[in-house]
Protein backbone atom coordinates (compact mmCIF):
# COMPACT_ATOMS: atom_id res chain seq x y z
CA UNK A 1 0.00 0.00 0.00
CA UNK A 2 2.93 2.37 0.71
CA UNK A 3 4.53 1.34 -2.71
CA UNK A 4 1.32 2.80 -3.95
CA UNK A 5 0.57 6.16 -2.41
CA UNK A 6 4.33 6.67 -2.90
CA UNK A 7 3.91 6.42 -6.92
CA UNK A 8 0.30 8.35 -6.87
CA UNK A 9 2.04 10.82 -5.13
CA UNK A 10 5.31 11.38 -7.02
CA UNK A 11 3.67 10.80 -10.89
CA UNK A 12 0.60 13.27 -9.90
CA UNK A 13 2.85 16.07 -7.99
CA UNK A 14 5.22 15.60 -11.11
CA UNK A 15 2.87 16.69 -13.28
CA UNK A 16 1.18 19.66 -11.33
CA UNK A 17 3.70 21.98 -11.74
CA UNK A 18 2.98 22.43 -15.51
CA UNK A 19 -0.44 23.01 -14.82
CA UNK A 20 0.79 25.82 -12.36
CA UNK A 21 2.51 27.48 -15.55
CA UNK A 22 -0.70 27.11 -17.35
CA UNK A 23 -3.05 28.90 -14.58
CA UNK A 24 -0.27 31.79 -14.34
CA UNK A 25 -0.05 32.62 -17.82
CA UNK A 26 -3.86 32.49 -17.84
CA UNK A 27 -5.27 36.76 -17.31
CA UNK A 28 -7.60 34.82 -14.18
CA UNK A 29 -5.63 36.51 -11.07
CA UNK A 30 -3.20 34.11 -8.85
CA UNK A 31 -4.95 34.66 -5.38
CA UNK A 32 -8.19 33.69 -7.52
CA UNK A 33 -7.11 30.95 -9.36
CA UNK A 34 -5.67 29.62 -5.87
CA UNK A 35 -9.26 30.09 -4.41
CA UNK A 36 -11.26 28.41 -7.14
CA UNK A 37 -8.73 25.20 -6.77
CA UNK A 38 -9.38 24.83 -3.25
CA UNK A 39 -13.27 25.62 -3.64
CA UNK A 40 -13.85 22.89 -5.95
CA UNK A 41 -11.49 20.53 -4.20
CA UNK A 42 -12.98 21.01 -0.60
CA UNK A 43 -16.74 21.02 -2.44
CA UNK A 44 -15.82 17.35 -3.90
CA UNK A 45 -14.32 16.00 -0.66
CA UNK A 46 -17.34 17.41 1.11
CA UNK A 47 -19.80 15.78 -0.92
CA UNK A 48 -17.96 12.63 -1.18
CA UNK A 49 -17.45 12.23 2.61
CA UNK A 50 -21.29 13.23 3.43
CA UNK A 51 -22.09 10.36 0.62
CA UNK A 52 -20.15 8.05 2.66
CA UNK A 53 -20.80 9.21 5.86
CA UNK A 54 -17.05 9.76 6.68
CA UNK A 55 -17.24 13.44 7.80
CA UNK A 56 -15.98 13.66 11.15
CA UNK A 57 -17.26 16.48 13.33
CA UNK A 58 -14.25 18.13 15.17
CA UNK A 59 -13.35 20.50 18.12
CA UNK A 60 -12.93 24.36 18.13
CA UNK A 61 -9.46 23.77 18.63
CA UNK A 62 -8.82 21.53 15.96
CA UNK A 63 -10.36 23.94 13.48
CA UNK A 64 -8.18 26.88 14.38
CA UNK A 65 -5.17 24.30 13.42
CA UNK A 66 -7.11 22.91 10.06
CA UNK A 67 -6.99 26.90 9.73
CA UNK A 68 -3.12 26.83 10.27
CA UNK A 69 -2.74 24.04 8.04
CA UNK A 70 -5.15 25.74 5.01
CA UNK A 71 -3.01 28.48 5.11
CA UNK A 72 0.13 26.79 5.06
CA UNK A 73 -0.28 24.23 2.23
CA UNK A 74 -3.46 25.24 0.81
CA UNK A 75 -2.76 28.93 0.58
CA UNK A 76 0.47 31.04 0.99
CA UNK A 77 2.40 27.95 -0.26
CA UNK A 78 0.63 27.91 -3.65
CA UNK A 79 0.82 31.85 -4.03
CA UNK A 80 3.96 32.10 -3.39
CA UNK A 81 4.59 28.93 -6.36
CA UNK A 82 2.57 30.30 -8.62
CA UNK A 83 4.30 33.74 -8.42
CA UNK A 84 7.67 31.75 -8.79
CA UNK A 85 6.52 30.74 -11.89
CA UNK A 86 6.72 33.97 -13.77
CA UNK A 87 10.67 33.98 -12.73
CA UNK A 88 11.55 30.11 -13.06
CA UNK A 89 10.54 27.16 -15.06
CA UNK A 90 8.40 24.42 -13.55
CA UNK A 91 10.71 22.39 -13.54
CA UNK A 92 13.40 24.32 -11.73
CA UNK A 93 10.14 24.62 -9.03
CA UNK A 94 10.47 21.09 -8.54
CA UNK A 95 13.91 20.81 -8.24
CA UNK A 96 13.34 23.56 -5.39
CA UNK A 97 10.30 22.00 -3.84
CA UNK A 98 12.23 18.96 -2.70
CA UNK A 99 13.83 20.65 -0.18
CA UNK A 100 11.08 19.65 1.33
CA UNK A 101 12.67 16.29 2.60
CA UNK A 102 14.85 18.46 4.61
CA UNK A 103 12.56 20.65 5.82
CA UNK A 104 10.28 17.66 6.72
CA UNK A 105 13.45 16.23 8.90
CA UNK A 106 14.60 19.48 10.79
CA UNK A 107 10.83 20.35 11.69
CA UNK A 108 10.18 16.59 12.53
CA UNK A 109 12.81 17.04 15.00
CA UNK A 110 11.93 20.86 16.42
CA UNK A 111 8.27 19.89 16.80
CA UNK A 112 8.08 16.65 17.50
CA UNK A 113 11.28 15.82 18.57
CA UNK A 114 11.47 12.59 16.04
CA UNK A 115 14.86 11.71 14.82
CA UNK A 116 14.97 11.19 11.65
CA UNK A 117 16.06 7.55 9.77
CA UNK A 118 19.96 6.66 9.87
CA UNK A 119 19.30 6.60 5.96
CA UNK A 120 17.75 10.27 5.73
CA UNK A 121 20.71 12.17 5.75
CA UNK A 122 22.70 9.89 3.26
CA UNK A 123 19.77 9.26 0.56
CA UNK A 124 18.93 13.53 1.05
CA UNK A 125 22.39 14.23 0.12
CA UNK A 126 22.37 11.76 -2.63
CA UNK A 127 18.95 13.11 -4.14
CA UNK A 128 19.93 16.70 -3.19
CA UNK A 129 23.19 16.31 -5.95
CA UNK A 130 21.25 14.49 -8.01
CA UNK A 131 18.88 17.62 -8.21
CA UNK A 132 21.64 20.11 -8.66
CA UNK A 133 23.39 18.09 -11.41
CA UNK A 134 20.10 17.78 -13.34
CA UNK A 135 19.79 21.23 -13.23
CA UNK A 136 23.22 22.36 -13.39
CA UNK A 137 23.25 23.44 -16.79
CA UNK A 138 20.13 25.92 -16.72
CA UNK A 139 21.52 27.14 -13.22
CA UNK A 140 24.86 27.77 -15.07
CA UNK A 141 22.73 29.44 -17.99
CA UNK A 142 20.76 31.76 -15.77
CA UNK A 143 24.12 33.19 -14.34
CA UNK A 144 22.03 33.47 -10.81
CA UNK A 145 20.02 36.69 -12.30
CA UNK A 146 17.55 38.39 -9.84
CA UNK A 147 14.88 36.88 -11.45
CA UNK A 148 15.78 33.80 -10.84
CA UNK A 149 16.76 34.76 -6.94
CA UNK A 150 13.45 36.01 -6.95
CA UNK A 151 11.54 32.65 -8.35
CA UNK A 152 14.14 30.23 -5.76
CA UNK A 153 13.52 32.75 -2.78
CA UNK A 154 9.54 32.58 -3.51
CA UNK A 155 9.70 28.39 -4.37
CA UNK A 156 11.88 27.93 -0.83
CA UNK A 157 8.87 29.75 0.76
CA UNK A 158 6.34 27.92 -0.32
CA UNK A 159 8.23 24.90 0.19
CA UNK A 160 8.77 25.78 3.54
CA UNK A 161 5.03 26.20 4.43
CA UNK A 162 4.30 22.73 2.94
CA UNK A 163 6.65 21.61 5.16
CA UNK A 164 4.64 23.74 8.20
CA UNK A 165 1.58 22.39 6.90
CA UNK A 166 3.04 18.55 6.96
CA UNK A 167 3.72 18.81 10.41
CA UNK A 168 -0.10 20.20 11.49
CA UNK A 169 -1.21 17.38 9.62
CA UNK A 170 1.18 15.07 11.68
CA UNK A 171 -0.48 16.49 15.31
CA UNK A 172 -4.21 15.54 13.72
CA UNK A 173 -3.15 12.18 12.67
CA UNK A 174 -1.80 11.82 16.54
CA UNK A 175 -4.97 13.19 17.71
CA UNK A 176 -6.59 10.40 16.39
CA UNK A 177 -8.84 12.42 13.83
CA UNK A 178 -9.59 11.94 10.57
CA UNK A 179 -7.54 12.56 7.44
CA UNK A 180 -9.84 13.02 5.01
CA UNK A 181 -11.92 15.22 6.90
CA UNK A 182 -9.06 17.66 8.36
CA UNK A 183 -8.06 17.93 4.90
CA UNK A 184 -11.03 18.75 3.82
CA UNK A 185 -11.69 21.44 6.47
CA UNK A 186 -8.33 22.51 5.68
CA UNK A 187 -8.57 23.42 1.98
CA UNK A 188 -12.03 25.28 2.49
CA UNK A 189 -9.97 27.60 4.69
CA UNK A 190 -7.20 27.84 2.24
CA UNK A 191 -9.92 29.03 -0.28
CA UNK A 192 -11.49 31.24 1.90
CA UNK A 193 -8.48 33.02 2.16
CA UNK A 194 -7.21 33.26 -1.11
CA UNK A 195 -10.70 35.08 -1.66
CA UNK A 196 -10.02 37.26 0.53
CA UNK A 197 -6.79 38.23 -0.50
CA UNK A 198 -7.93 38.34 -3.75
CA UNK A 199 -11.29 40.89 -2.84
CA UNK A 200 -8.58 42.98 -0.98
CA UNK A 201 -6.65 43.16 -3.94
CA UNK A 202 -9.37 44.25 -6.00
CA UNK A 203 -9.00 41.53 -8.64
CA UNK A 204 -11.88 39.86 -10.77
CA UNK A 205 -13.50 36.58 -9.74
CA UNK A 206 -14.26 36.04 -13.62
CA UNK A 207 -13.41 32.97 -14.48
CA UNK A 208 -11.30 31.84 -18.02
CA UNK A 209 -13.31 29.75 -20.13
CA UNK A 210 -11.09 28.01 -22.03
CA UNK A 211 -9.99 24.81 -22.50
CA UNK A 212 -6.12 25.63 -20.96
CA UNK A 213 -7.55 26.69 -18.11
CA UNK A 214 -10.00 24.61 -17.12
CA UNK A 215 -8.61 21.50 -18.09
CA UNK A 216 -5.64 22.92 -15.57
CA UNK A 217 -8.31 23.92 -12.49
CA UNK A 218 -9.79 20.25 -13.00
CA UNK A 219 -6.90 18.44 -12.80
CA UNK A 220 -5.15 20.64 -10.07
CA UNK A 221 -8.29 20.39 -8.01
CA UNK A 222 -9.11 16.71 -8.59
CA UNK A 223 -6.16 14.70 -8.99
CA UNK A 224 -3.18 17.41 -7.37
CA UNK A 225 -5.73 18.45 -4.54
CA UNK A 226 -8.12 15.71 -3.63
CA UNK A 227 -6.06 12.82 -4.76
CA UNK A 228 -2.85 13.29 -3.91
CA UNK A 229 -2.65 15.07 -0.95
CA UNK A 230 -4.71 12.27 1.01
CA UNK A 231 -2.68 9.87 -0.52
CA UNK A 232 0.27 12.27 0.63
CA UNK A 233 -0.96 12.66 4.03
CA UNK A 234 -1.76 8.67 4.54
CA UNK A 235 1.63 8.23 3.42
CA UNK A 236 3.17 10.95 6.20
CA UNK A 237 0.86 9.11 8.69
CA UNK A 238 2.13 5.47 7.57
CA UNK A 239 6.03 6.19 7.03
CA UNK A 240 7.03 9.56 8.91
CA UNK A 241 7.47 12.95 7.35
CA UNK A 242 11.51 12.94 6.04
CA UNK A 243 10.46 9.46 4.98
CA UNK A 244 7.12 10.85 2.76
CA UNK A 245 9.38 13.98 1.82
CA UNK A 246 10.91 12.05 -0.12
CA UNK A 247 9.20 11.50 -2.81
CA UNK A 248 9.26 15.23 -3.56
CA UNK A 249 13.13 14.36 -5.05
CA UNK A 250 11.54 12.01 -7.51
CA UNK A 251 8.97 15.26 -9.14
CA UNK A 252 11.64 15.76 -10.95
CA UNK A 253 11.95 13.38 -12.79
CA UNK A 254 8.45 13.47 -13.63
CA UNK A 255 8.65 17.49 -14.54
CA UNK A 256 11.96 16.58 -17.00
CA UNK A 257 9.85 14.05 -18.80
CA UNK A 258 6.79 16.58 -19.45
CA UNK A 259 9.70 19.54 -20.50
CA UNK A 260 11.36 16.71 -23.06
CA UNK A 261 8.08 16.05 -24.68
CA UNK A 262 6.82 19.62 -24.87
CA UNK A 263 9.58 22.13 -23.91
CA UNK A 264 12.61 20.63 -25.67
CA UNK A 265 14.59 19.81 -22.83
CA UNK A 266 18.03 18.51 -23.78
CA UNK A 267 19.50 15.78 -22.14
CA UNK A 268 23.15 15.97 -20.59
CA UNK A 269 25.74 13.90 -18.83
CA UNK A 270 25.13 16.18 -15.87
CA UNK A 271 21.56 15.04 -16.30
CA UNK A 272 22.42 11.15 -16.88
CA UNK A 273 24.30 11.80 -13.89
CA UNK A 274 22.27 13.50 -11.58
CA UNK A 275 19.23 10.88 -12.71
CA UNK A 276 21.22 7.95 -11.32
CA UNK A 277 22.33 9.73 -8.13
CA UNK A 278 18.67 10.20 -7.14
CA UNK A 279 18.03 6.78 -8.10
CA UNK A 280 20.77 5.44 -5.70
CA UNK A 281 19.10 7.67 -2.89
CA UNK A 282 15.61 6.29 -3.34
CA UNK A 283 17.33 2.83 -2.91
CA UNK A 284 19.32 4.13 0.00
CA UNK A 285 16.22 5.87 1.82
CA UNK A 286 14.36 2.59 1.67
CA UNK A 287 16.39 0.33 2.49
CA UNK A 288 16.94 -1.24 6.04
CA UNK A 289 18.06 1.27 8.33
CA UNK A 290 21.79 1.34 9.04
CA UNK A 291 22.16 -1.38 6.06
CA UNK A 292 25.11 1.27 4.00
CA UNK A 293 26.89 1.98 6.98
CA UNK A 294 27.35 -1.59 8.15
CA UNK A 295 28.42 -2.13 5.00
CA UNK A 296 30.57 0.81 4.69
CA UNK A 297 32.13 0.05 8.15
CA UNK A 298 32.97 -3.92 6.79
CA UNK A 299 34.53 -2.88 4.31
CA UNK A 300 36.56 -0.26 5.99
Amino acid sequence: MNTLLYLAVVLIWGTTWIAITLQQEGSVAIAVSIAYRFLLSAAVMFLVLLALRRLRGISLQDHLFCLLQGCCVFGFNFYCFYHAAAYISSGLESVIFSMAVLFNAVNSLIFFRQRPSPNLLPAALLGLSGIVALFWQDLAATQMAPELLKGIGLSALGTYGFSLGNMLSTRHQRRGLDILSTNTYAMSYGALLMLGIAWLQGASFQIEFTARYLGSLFYLAIFGSVIAFAAYFSLLGRIGAGAAAYSTLLFPLVALTISTIYEGYQWHLNAVIGLCLILLGNLVMFSKPGMFTLRWRHTA
